[in-house]
């Protein structure tokens, strides 16, 4: 079954996400901020990653460049809620820096599930 690790500073919404997708069977792993998912990710490299933009320690767009340089295949999320800049400019860097999808927050989780299901079967 496909791994996906799921990086977020909000523990409520990355404990939400990871129950919706093991509940479909996913293996999932989570990380707090960037610099724990980078690093989880190397130890154990997941098949998709799910990374909030606006995080303390590392964000997600360094997240997105630094994964996207050394795994060009790998599947990657953008989620963002804003910041000080707004959501929907953090979002569209995001994809012009190879998320393959973005999402704003409130998060969809049916469409979450959808998009990583549609990601997954790509490979």
């Amino acid at each position: 079954m496909p791994r996906i690790l799921i990086i977020d500073d909000d523990d409520l919404i990355r404990q939400m996400v990871r129950d919706v997708l093991e509940r479909d069977g996913y293996v999932v792993e989570d990380a707090s901020d960037g610099k724990q998912g980078l690093r989880a990710f190397m130890e154990n490299p997941a098949d998709l990653v799910i990374t909030d933009l606006v995080m303390p320690e590392k964000e997600g767009i360094e997240i997105i460049i630094e994964l996207r340089r050394d795994f060009p295949e790998l599947k990657i999320i953008a989620i963002s809620g804003g910041g000080t800049v707004g959501g929907s400019q953090y979002l569209d860097v995001a994809g012009k820096l190879g998320a393959d999808k973005i999402l704003g927050k409130p998060l969809k989780l049916k469409q979450l599930v959808t998009i990583v299901k549609e990601l997954l079967e790509k490979n």
